[in-house]
């Protein structure tokens, strides 16, 4: 399936100003999965280079992604790596369910900050005062949210158009102290491939690369989830 072209630019909305509808556009221009979507199967591959001389890791395995969202990955005994794969999974397919507008944001307010090169800024107020957004053309290009006691800020740099809504295609992530700002770990970098898992879609993933800055004690590292020989469930 081809991409479709980006949308048409917007007009700058003014400081200030009302966001709510431009905001509820990028929300809806996000892709999800159908109601009813029973899910998908196939072979999942971790790898990561060797650091400090030691070897390549390779680990393989089988993964399901139920009607619940849920990820079961078999054939991988290392905990660690377990629960990677099956967090990689669960993260995508999360962001995949269909919500209404109202739903998510019937207790928040929207209104305009500033426009630089990212996009326009939306101020959220209600529910989820001190949240901050960023859209151009229909896409959320910046979040910054709280989430569990620390502040998340993601930057969008690309997308995929699937003709049924955008999915972010390379984006960064960081953790912080929401009192100070201070980060709570490395930068990291997403590069993430999807495809139709049949034609027309559903699209799922089919392959992501994490690459995190080295901070305080911690090394830089990468990782490369591979999910291959993909079919649907029902």
């Amino acid at each position: 399936m081809t991409a479709t072209p980006e949308a048409p630019s917007r007009p700058v909305i003014a400081p200030g100003s009302d966001a709510t509808a431009a905001f509820r556009a990028a929300y809806e221009n996000r892709y999800t999965w159908d109601p009813g979507f029973a899910g998908y199967q196939g072979r999942c591959v971790w790898e990561q280079p060797g650091v400090a001389g030691e070897p390549d890791q390779r680990v393989e395995g089988t993964f399901t992604v139920g009607a619940d969202l849920k990820a079961q990955v078999e054939g991988i005994s290392n905990e660690e790596i377990h629960k990677a794969i099956a967090s990689q999974l669960w993260e995508v397919a999360i962001h995949r369910v269909r919500r209404s507008f109202e739903q998510t944001h019937a207790a928040n307010s929207f209104s305009a900050g500033d426009t630089d090169a990212v996009g326009t800024e939306v101020i959220v107020g209600g529910k989820n005062s001190g949240d901050r957004y960023r859209i151009n053309n229909d896409v959320v290009t910046m979040v910054h949210r709280h989430i569990h006691g620390t502040v998340v800020t993601i930057f969008t740099e690309d997308v995929i158009h699937t003709g049924r809504g955008y999915l972010s295609r390379s984006y960064t992530s960081r953790y912080a102290d929401p009192g100070t700002g201070e980060p709570k770990g490395g930068l990291s970098r997403f590069t993430d491939t999807f495809v139709p898992l049949v034609e027309g879609g559903p699209w799922v993933l089919s392959e992501r690369v994490v690459e995190t800055e080295a901070f305080g004690d911690t090394p830089s590292g990468r990782q490369l989830f591979r999910f291959e020989d993909l079919a649907p469930l029902g």
